[in-house]
């Protein structure tokens, strides 16, 4: 940038200039003539460190910039787009329309989320606001219209984790023989025992199902968003995989294979009129299933049958490794967060193991002519 420099306007007041790297010239008006040297010394600093801003840039409104953002949203996951818009619509827009992008302060972050907690939002409501309010602005940044994201800094109300819940195998037969119509048994029962999503069930169709192998190739899920289905692909890149089902599921499912609306729709778990199965719908089946169940689980929503599925796949003593496989998890870490107290056995077994092989050792040792150095296998590197 040009050095610029400071002109006298009438008695008090002083006009600050400097030619912008944009090519155009900058200039502000100030009653002092220490305040217009010290702007235009901060211009310079920018400039040099690359950090300098078109003012007119952050002056766009907030509803404008949303609306462009908002039309980059197509590589996201419809039902991920549908939420992050929804909060932009419902909460965003209605409190942050008409300000400019560099009017946003953090104080005014801050205050939406105080008053969302005293409106009765719940801790994760109101979260999530926070979240899509900054990557809107980051957005704003990476494009140069502001210098810094107020909302990256903003406290967040504690989200209070549910406790997860799992069903006793009697509490999952006794839903299953509530569900009515009885078509939807064998829905309900391949979740507690597979562990498949909502959407990998709803959108399971019969060609990649082989009862005799006992096989259920993930390959595409049913997405429900704004009340329309679309097929897609699964949750994660991870999540296109092959399960095996219990064998007594899989005879099961044999005998499903042949009724009338599965044939007719070629989809396994379609509605009793061989339509593609809506979860909306579906949730006043579950809740009567439950109620009349007689369980006593109050709130139980159809996931936690793939919560119980992993539980009872880590009590029969699988490794990690295959629940993550299994429930077709992005990486290990997701598992262990979310089953990870479920696995107290590995440790204890590990003790076990270890001490049968100090015990060996020991008795080992007292044996004559047992001085010689025992080497541990080592691997190459």
């Amino acid at each position: 940038m040009s050095r610029g420099g400071i002109d006298k306007r009438g008695d008090r007041r002083y006009r600050a200039r400097y030619r912008a790297p944009d090519g155009r010239e900058r200039s502000r008006t100030f009653e002092r003539r220490i305040d217009a040297e010290r702007w235009l010394a901060t211009q310079a600093a920018d400039v040099a460190r690359g950090a300098w801003l078109d003012p007119a840039a952050g002056r766009l409104a907030f509803e404008t910039w949303a609306e462009r953002w908002e039309a980059g949203l197509s590589n996201l996951r419809p039902t991920t787009r549908a939420l992050n818009v929804g909060v932009l619509r419902n909460h965003l827009l209605p409190r942050f329309r008409a300000y400019r992008l560099t009017d946003i302060a953090t104080s005014d972050v801050q205050a939406m989320v105080a008053e969302g907690l005293e409106a009765g939002a719940s801790a994760s409501a109101v979260r999530r606001r926070v979240i899509v309010l900054r990557t809107i602005l980051e957005a704003a940044v990476a494009e140069g219209r502001i210098g810094r994201n107020p909302a990256a800094r903003v406290t967040l109300p504690t989200e209070r984790a549910r406790e997860m819940r799992f069903l006793a195998p009697e509490h999952i037969a006794a839903l299953a023989d509530a569900v009515r119509p009885p078509h939807y048994r064998p829905l309900v029962l391949t979740a507690a025992y597979v562990g498949l999503r909502w959407g990998e069930l709803a959108g399971l169709r019969v060609g990649n199902v082989d009862v005799l192998r006992r096989r259920i190739a993930v390959v595409e899920q049913l997405v429900e968003v704004g009340g329309r289905l679309s097929w897609g692909p699964p949750k994660t890149r991870a999540g296109r995989r092959t399960v095996t089902m219990p064998a007594t599921i899989a005879t099961m499912l044999g005998e499903h294979l042949g009724t009338e609306p599965v044939r007719s729709s070629g989809l396994v778990f379609p509605t009793p009129s061989g339509r593609p199965l809506h979860r909306s719908n579906f949730r006043k089946v579950w809740t009567r299933a439950v109620r009349e169940s007689g369980i006593d689980v109050p709130g139980l929503t159809f996931h936690e049958l793939r919560h119980t599925a992993a539980a009872l796949a880590i009590a029969q003593g699988a490794h990690p490794l295959a629940i993550r496989d299994r429930l077709g998890h992005a990486s290990i870490t997701v598992t262990m967060d979310v089953y990870g107290g479920l696995f107290p056995s590995l440790d204890e077994a590990i003790a076990d193991g270890l001490d049968e092989v100090l015990r060996d050792s020991l008795a080992a040792s007292s044996r004559p002519g047992a001085a010689s150095v025992a080497r541990l296998p080592t691997s190459e590197r």
